[in-house]
């Protein structure tokens, strides 16, 4: 593959695209960040804004807003991956998540292109809690959520930028599936605990209903289809069909994926979690 022609990174901007332009610009690698917020304008909603990202370009990380399991993604995944290809991009990368229908039909679509296609199976990302929105519960000292004693095996960006930053570059990946997890299983208090211990604070978890959940976030101004579907993440996909441990990490890497705790310690050692 020609290293003078750039990368497409879609949701650039983003916790996982973020790290993953960061990769291929240490390694003096051409990319182009696809995003609504910056870089080359990009939205999965306006098609239009899709050919003209891809112009010129090697391949492509795909990253979907929202997420793979709302309405009518694995049908834009795989308009987007036939344009991919027909305009000369021949390798994809694709985020993908565990155990979700939706998710399994776009990563067909992807294979289907003709793409050569790396598919990337995260679990529930770490950085959740410290990027996105568990970040002003966590800072209150208390995380709310419609979750029970059903494990999750934290995943690190990191571990995924790296992975997704090998699948764009080395050819050895080409049609593997990966499931990237972290390498132990935790329920959420549990990862709230371990926050708690690594900055210093006290912070604890709230089980509620998925109704009472979904009543809160509806309350405080969250889109009704956004809250839709973290009810079907929180519920569905955390009902215990991926508790269990991946081993793309180690496949992809030949490493050990980076534990829950040394994501805490780096985490609070930022700052981040300082009132």
């Amino acid at each position: 593959m020609g290293e003078h022609t750039p990368t497409l990174v879609l949701g650039g901007t983003g916790k996982t695209g973020s790290r993953v332009v960061r990769r291929l610009t240490e390694r003096h690698l051409p990319v182009r960040i696809g995003s609504r917020s910056g870089g080359v304008p990009f939205d999965w909603e306006n098609r239009e804004t899709w050919a003209p990202a891809l112009q010129g370009v090697r391949a492509v990380y795909v990253s979907y807003h929202p997420d793979l399991a709302a309405p009518g993604a694995p049908e834009a995944v795989g308009a987007f991956a036939e344009l991919a290809v027909a305009q000369g991009a021949r390798r994809l990368v694709l985020l993908s998540g565990r155990g979700e229908e939706e998710a399994q039909a776009a990563e067909e679509a992807v294979r289907a292109s003709g793409a050569d296609w790396t598919i990337l199976r995260a679990s529930w990302f770490a950085q959740n809690f410290s990027e996105g929105y568990l970040l002003d519960p966590v800072l209150a000292g208390q995380v709310v959520l419609p979750v029970g004693q059903v494990p999750e095996p934290f995943v690190d960006a990191d571990d995924i930028a790296d992975v997704a930053a090998a699948a764009l570059t080395e050819d050895r990946h080409v049609g593997e599936v990966y499931e990237l997890t972290g390498p132990r299983l935790l329920t959420f208090a549990e990862a709230v605990a371990e926050i708690g211990d690594a900055s210093g604070r006290h912070v604890g978890l709230t089980q509620v209903s998925a109704r009472e959940h979904a009543a809160a976030m509806l309350a405080e101004g969250v889109p009704a289809e956004v809250v839709d579907l973290l009810t079907y993440l929180f519920t569905t996909v955390l009902d215990g069909r991926n508790a269990h441990l991946g081993d793309g990490v180690r496949r992809a890497l030949g490493r050990r994926p980076r534990d829950f705790a040394d994501y805490a310690r780096a985490t609070a050692a930022t700052g981040v979690w300082n009132i």
